[in-house]
């Protein structure tokens, strides 16, 4: 069989993953609708972005389950519809009820990007199974392309419709219309490949590591996915505090709103980088000496946030960025190298569970201390202890990482002997 429709398969993924990357903008809008629709209150403002990257862990879950009954292709396209269906609602939401964003763009966003999220990705890696780390990096560091893409037209957008707090809502509109058409066109060039074929490509390398499939109940049951979802929700931590936060972060640090768009498209860019580059070594280096190397650096870096100032900033958002984007894009590979490919979207949606937990605190810690930092006239150093939480939770997820990495190693050990 060509692997034709596996390269439309894999570009299509490509466009549907680049428009989900509008969910690493939202420090675009967070000033601005802190103000208009809460209050002032950053922290609630925060949980829309908290909620929509919590409830993609679920929407990936379900989506992967739904995904091997009625199709990949189905499931992207009410994914796209879901998540712009959330986007149009969040448009005419009042500033009396601003809790109305929570449901609109973080429950209902949430749910349609985990629906086409974790199914694109799984779709990719049944095409090219030997290339895993390669062909994720490439999928997943799409949509933190379409962070870089999407910040300045967002940014066009906010100014054309008025500017910070008059803007933001116009601006999902016009997203909600982007998101529909991309997803509704990209469905129908997302196929997995026959069962015969995948057969073909495995007795094509007979001296592969041995993998055991994992059904969705079977890892539940595996202390390994326990590892897995803890290490994840710590190393996401972090990134997400810093892309979360980027724009209010470098205006405490005395950078004007433009400068500080700028360093939205700046972790943006960087975050994609990640997911490839990263990815890509994880095939060399192996998935748990990867994250293990990245999240070490991202304990240090966190640290200095807060006492570098000018440029340094910058370069500083800018690694963290890179680790994070790493983050993002090896643990897709991790998770289909522990519990197998055959059930990786619905797998892949429960550890994803790990990253809505990192989120929801992520957001919440850092929104606590952004509400100090504003109350006490812009001093960055009220924020300085969210740095240090997030170092604390990079270096223990580094101690989980290399305890999952023995467990992995008896278990390989242990279907080697079965196999022989």
């Amino acid at each position: 069989m060509s692997r034709k429709p596996g390269v439309y398969a894999v570009l299509a993924s490509v466009c549907i993953q680049m428009t989900l990357g509008v969910a690493y903008i939202w420090s675009l809008f967070q000033n601005g609708i802190a103000n208009t629709l809460f209050e002032g209150n950053h922290a609630s403002a925060q949980l829309t972005f908290s909620l929509l990257l919590a409830t993609l862990t679920i929407g990936g879950a379900l989506g992967g389950k739904l995904g091997i009954r009625y199709g990949t292709r189905r499931i992207v396209f009410i994914g796209g519809l879901i998540l712009s269906l959330g986007f149009l609602g969040a448009s005419f939401v009042p500033p009396q009820a601003g809790w109305l964003l929570w449901i609109t763009y973080g429950i209902m966003g949430g749910m349609g990007m985990g629906f086409t999220y974790s199914t694109t990705i799984a779709c990719a890696q049944k095409w090219y199974p030997h290339r895993k780390g390669m062909i994720t990096g490439i999928i997943v560091s799409s949509l933190g392309l379409g962070g870089v893409m999407f910040s300045p037209a967002a940014q066009w957008l906010l100014q054309l419709f008025g500017g910070v707090g008059a803007g933001e809502q116009y601006t999902f509109r016009v997203l909600a219309i982007v998101f529909f058409t991309v997803c509704t066109l990209g469905s129908f060039f997302c196929k997995n490949p026959p069962e015969d074929w995948r057969l073909e490509q495995a007795a094509a390398k007979p001296n592969a590591v041995p993998i055991k499939n994992y059904t969705p109940v079977q890892m539940l049951k595996s202390i390994k996915f326990y590892l897995c979802v803890a290490t994840f929700a710590l190393a996401c931590m972090g990134g997400l505090m810093m892309i979360g936060f980027v724009s209010p972060i470098l205006q405490a640090h005395g950078f004007n709103a433009d400068i500080a768009s700028f360093g939205v498209l700046v972790v943006s860019m960087f975050n994609a980088f990640g997911r490839l580059g990263w990815s890509w070594l994880s095939d060399k280096l192996g998935r748990a000496n990867t994250i293990m190397f990245m999240l070490g650096g991202s304990a240090v870096l966190s640290l200095l946030v807060g006492v570098i100032s000018g440029g340094g900033v910058f370069v500083l958002v800018a690694f963290i960025g890179l680790s994070y984007g790493g983050v993002l894009g090896t643990f897709p590979v991790l998770t289909a190298d522990l519990f197998g490919p055959k059930h990786m979207a619905t797998n892949y949606g429960f550890v994803l569970l790990g990253f809505g937990a990192g989120a929801i605190a992520a957001g919440q810690i850092s929104g606590h201390f952004n509400n100090l930092v504003v109350q006490q006239g812009g001093d960055i150093g009220y924020m300085f202890p969210a740095f240090v939480i997030a170092s604390a939770c990079a270096v223990t997820g580094v101690v989980l990482m290399f305890i999952l990495k023995k467990r992995r190693k008896i278990d390989m050990q242990k279907l080697a002997a079965e196999a022989t």
